[in-house]
């Protein structure tokens, strides 16, 4: 198979007709062994810090193959970690490499490190192998463009890139990985979510499975663990970045490298500022989805699948302000470019089939939920990060993953049973937490991969990801328009507040429109 054409076409056919393994491995090049044939190709866009976290599991995966990079930085060391030196220490095992960059005090990234680092890690770890060197891009549509035989992405860039690069990803036929969240406007993830529907293409989004004890306390109130449900309430300690309240004034250069207008992407234009990029782009509206866009997908995706919960018809929103000094007076200040340093986010979910109408509440910055009396009567420490599932005979509360989960009903206090108890359970949990998450082969990327190559669509298709899409895109409207709004789904329109309909949507610079 010496095309291009050919290649993929086997990729999408070789699991339905058997032939991955008509062949066995240990002939073809020992135990593991991928023939290039089989391999997906994958580009890899945004070399940040979180990009070379995840790099390794990549790299170690012999049924993938890194065939191209892509960020609009070059090679810097101004990106921010959270352990000195912990993204050099990463590159430095990936490289077999101990001395890498001995004299560099900051923190590394930038396309031509990631170029680096994945032909280096191929010729150490796959010698036997015929593989091209690693191509480096800025821009993504021109990495499109001249990567003919590519099967995928995966997306690592600032919040506010994901829907362009994923929609533009799917219309060329090529699969997606991406980085929670899906967008960071309502209509750019309902437009993701479409998009995959019609290109078919396979799709994961890459908070899956990190929440699936959330999913089995979910189940254990599905059969009545607590009585009828009425309240979820998700808290965390984000954010975990300093927290803007004021657009920046100074005009410092941009740094050497750094195409500043591919960074900015879609969102309107304005001069660089280091205060926007690296890993504190999450606190400002244009280019994050602040704390609930950054975890509460993770802890919350499985309670929305189990739960069923759909599209919230209402939010509405507590934020913390700041004040300036004007002419000698002090008074609030005007916000409507970064999320608050702290909030809380109600939204109201209607009654569905099997599921009772539910307020789920979010909190971040410090700020927590009061305890329900019966839980409250044991002088229980709540955890730094947490979930609290509130009934009308009882309360379970969980770590933020739902770790630990215990259940105060009754005057009883006492740990949830999440063992399995039935054929049916056995199915559930299998399917929520088991091979399809991180499991079996492939490990994290297992199930997305099966479907790559022909299988059943990942549990972390973004088919299922469009109400925790919503429902993150939703509190962010509520909080900039200052009010309690209510959400016509069917029609993608708040009803109650003309004014607040522009924050579904995102102002889009010319020819970046979506």
């Amino acid at each position: 198979m010496t095309s291009e054409i050919n290649r993929r076409k086997f990729i999408g056919s070789a699991v339905a007709a058997g032939a991955v393994t008509v062949v066995p491995r240990h002939v073809l090049g020992g135990a593991g062994y991928v023939p290039p044939s089989e391999k997906i190709t994958l580009a890899h866009i945004g070399m940040g810090t979180q990009g070379f976290n995840e790099l390794g599991d990549l790299l170690a995966e012999p049924g993938l193959q890194i065939v191209a990079v892509c960020d609009p930085n070059t090679d810097s060391n101004d990106y921010v970690e959270w352990g000195k030196h912990g993204n050099r220490n990463r590159i430095r095992r990936y490289l077999g490499d101990p001395s890498w960059r001995e004299n560099d005090r900051g923190c590394p990234g930038g396309r031509e490190v990631g170029r680096h680092v994945v032909d280096t890690y191929y010729a150490n770890q796959r010698k036997a192998e015929n593989f091209k060197a690693c191509a480096a891009y800025a821009d993504f549509r021109e990495l499109l463009d001249k990567e003919k035989d590519l099967d995928a992405v995966k997306i690592m860039t600032p919040d506010h890139l994901h829907a362009t690069i994923s929609i533009a990803a799917m219309n060329r036929g090529k699969h997606v990985l991406v980085h929670k969240p899906l967008a960071n406007r309502m209509h750019e993830g309902r437009l993701v979510v479409e998009t995959a529907r019609k290109t078919k293409v396979a799709t994961h989004l890459l908070a899956y499975g990190s929440g699936t004890g959330n999913a089995i306390i979910a189940r254990r109130v599905q059969q009545g663990a607590i009585g009828t449900l009425r309240e979820i309430h998700n808290w965390t300690n984000r954010p975990v970045w300093p927290q803007y309240t004021e657009i920046p004034t100074d005009r410092p250069p941009v740094p050497k490298g750094l195409d500043w207008d591919l960074w900015l992407g879609p969102a309107v234009d304005r001069p660089f500022h280091p205060h926007y990029t690296h890993t504190v782009f999450r606190g400002w509206y244009d280019f994050g989805g602040g704390s609930m866009a950054d975890m509460g997908i993770y802890s919350l995706w499985p309670v929305f699948s189990v739960l069923n919960l759909g599209v919230a018809y209402s939010a509405e929103a507590r934020a913390t302000h700041t004040c300036t000094i004007v002419d000698q007076v002090s008074r609030p200040a005007k916000n409507d470019f970064s999320f608050p340093t702290a909030c809380t986010i109600r939204l109201k979910f209607a009654a569905r089939e099997n599921t009772p109408a539910v307020d789920l509440f979010w909190y971040d910055g410090g700020m927590k939920p009061r305890l329900p009396g019966e839980v409250e009567a044991y002088d229980v420490e709540m955890p730094r990060e947490g979930i609290l599932f509130v009934g009308t005979e009882g309360t379970i509360m969980a770590g933020f993953h739902g770790q630990n989960p215990q259940r105060f009903a009754k005057g009883k206090r006492e740990p949830l049973d999440t063992r399995e108890d039935s054929s049916a359970d056995a199915e559930w949990s299998r399917r929520q937490q088991g091979t399809l998450s991180r499991g079996g082969p492939g490990g994290r990327y297992g199930a997305w991969q099966r479907a790559v190559r022909g299988g059943e669509a990942s549990p972390g298709s973004f088919l299922g990801a469009g109400p925790i899409t919503d429902a993150v895109n939703l509190g962010a409207v509520a909080l900039r328009a200052g009010r309690k709004v209510l959400f016509d789904s069917a029609k993608m329109k708040i009803t109650n507040d003309a004014g607040a309909n522009k924050y579904l949507h995102r102002e889009y610079r010319a020819g970046w429109e979506l």
